[in-house]
């Protein structure tokens, strides 16, 4: 396995337009920046318990509702009930939507894909101010053609 040095994640550029994509991210999908990363951490994970998604919360300001908003809308999914006997807590997973989005977001950060400019993008309307401004933000890092620098063979 190959080791990665912190340069080889600068070459890349892989997170210089991750604010944006985040910002892009978590508008289109109902989340806030805390919620977003904190998908992102579980799933590396992959499985985790509630005391999993607790030790993950620690660095987030504080919202008691997170865990049941983030099961109700489909973010996260049970993987394997407990039975009271044998199995003691719930298995959780980040769901196929949630992978989807991230997927999704590394290849926006790789360069691979672009941010969607279609109506579909709650920024595109224009409506505010803030959203003409990162309309103009998603135009320069759809432009941007040094995303994927390091990827090339």
């Amino acid at each position: 396995m190959m080791r990665l040095e912190p340069n080889d994640i600068k070459s890349i550029g892989l997170l210089k337009h991750y604010r944006i994509i985040r910002k892009w991210a978590c508008r289109n999908n109902g989340l806030s920046d805390a919620d977003l990363e904190l998908l992102v951490y579980l799933d590396c994970m992959e499985f985790f318990t509630k005391q999993d998604f607790k030790t993950g919360t620690y660095t987030y300001s504080w919202n008691n509702r997170r865990w049941n908003d983030l099961l109700k809308q489909g973010w996260i999914t049970v993987w394997r009930e407990r039975n009271h006997t044998t199995q003691k807590y719930n298995i959780y997973k980040v769901s196929f939507k949630c992978k989807q989005l991230i997927s999704k977001m590394y290849r926006i950060m790789l360069g691979i894909e672009d941010i969607p400019t279609s109506y579909r993008n709650s920024i595109m309307s224009g409506k505010t101010y803030t959203d003409t401004v990162m309309i103009t933000a998603i135009e320069n890092t759809n432009k941007d053609k040094t995303r994927n620098n390091g990827l090339q063979k």
